[in-house]
């Protein structure tokens, strides 16, 4: 299981932008890493949203916000265009970092089982190191307890 204190799990993902974005190389700033389940849903759009209002705050704080979803690239470029964000969405089809972050979990829509993502969040600091994380997250007020906590940090 993953613990405060550890090492984040290491990914290099393509981005929504194009790029492929490597934890290793943002080394030196505070990294909000959120999992959510899937683009464009009501859930997921809220807390983009309010990700995305915040986002001059993350700035202040030397802190990147990324989202992850198993959504692939043209999915991940509609939702931001439909929605401005201005931050990086990631797509991890093969749920590979999913598995490192531990937060795939059984479930039930209809009937019918799957793996999906559980809304997780992960703050890790300057040296790579997770400080706080969040699992099962609630999308209201979820946005402002990440910023209080990323502002302990300066």
């Amino acid at each position: 299981m993953i613990k405060i204190s550890d090492l984040a799990p290491q990914f290099s993902l393509p981005s929504s932008e194009g790029s492929t974005i490597s934890l290793a190389n943002l080394k030196g700033k505070n990294v909000v890493l959120y999992f959510y389940p899937k683009d464009d849903t009501p859930g997921c759009t809220i807390e983009a949203q309010d990700f995305n209002n915040q986002l001059n705050q993350f700035g202040k704080l030397d802190c990147i916000v990324l989202g992850i979803s198993k959504d692939n690239f043209n999915s991940h470029c509609k939702f931001v265009d439909k929605y401005a964000l201005k931050f990086l969405l990631l797509s991890d089809e093969n749920t590979e970092v999913c598995q490192k972050y531990q937060v795939l979990v059984e479930k039930s829509m209809f009937g019918k089982k799957y793996l999906g993502i559980d809304r997780s969040t992960f703050l890790i600091d300057k040296m790579g190191k997770i400080v706080k994380f969040w699992r099962s997250v609630k999308v209201n007020g979820h946005v402002d307890e990440v910023l209080a906590e990323v502002a302990k940090l300066s």
